[in-house]
């Protein structure tokens, strides 16, 4: 059975670069719009592309901001249709370190910053919900100044996001997201 891998984050967050350094080995299809800049219907090309692979029992990954619940809705109910085990994983990043990296980019890798910022503000939390077999968040753990990056992946639970569903906050996603948020619910602070 093959694997649909749909990465979500804000442009440099570090998706390309996770795929590179987590998945490359494994899922030697990638798919960005990014790639399809010249094709004049990047969306259908795209869903091509992922069709094919699924269809000849290749594992995929979609790597693009996938910022919005229809833009992952679409994708889902594609590897859906093939059988594909359908993973993702947020690269959660503050705008502030989105922008810091995206300057560092040259070419046409540099996004305007107002791209950043435009779909920050579109951007929609990823749950299980969803229709993921499994989710997880990446975080940058550290950055070295070539550039070099650790991740930290950590797999949502579906008790966390209802636990700050149930609380009226945005829902935490990760066991540790629970813990940091019944904390600062209860005031627990070990200091």
């Amino acid at each position: 059975m093959p694997d649909l891998v749909i990465l979500m984050g804000l442009q440099a967050s570090g998706k390309s670069t996770f795929y590179a350094e987590r998945l490359a080995e494994t899922h030697t299809t990638l798919i960005s719009k990014d790639l399809l800049r010249n094709n004049q219907r990047p969306e259908r090309r795209q869903t091509q592309l992922v069709a094919e692979a699924l269809a000849a029992d290749r594992s995929v990954v979609v790597d693009n901001t996938n910022a919005t619940v229809a833009e992952r809705a679409a994708l889902i109910a594609l590897g859906r249709r093939y059988g594909a085990t359908i993973t993702g994983y947020w690269l959660r990043a503050t705008v502030g370190a989105c922008l810091t990296r995206n300057r560092q980019r040259e070419g046409r890798a540099r996004v305007p910053d107002v791209a950043i910022f435009a779909r920050a503000k579109q951007f929609q939390p990823p749950t299980i919900a969803e229709g993921f077999d499994t989710l997880y968040t990446v975080s940058i753990a550290a950055e070295s100044k070539h550039g070099d990056r650790q991740f930290d992946v950590e797999p949502v639970t579906p008790q966390a996001q209802a636990a700050g569903a149930n609380a009226g906050e945005d829902a935490p996603t990760t066991a540790s997201d629970a813990s940091q948020s019944s904390e600062q619910t209860t005031g627990d602070d070990d200091g």
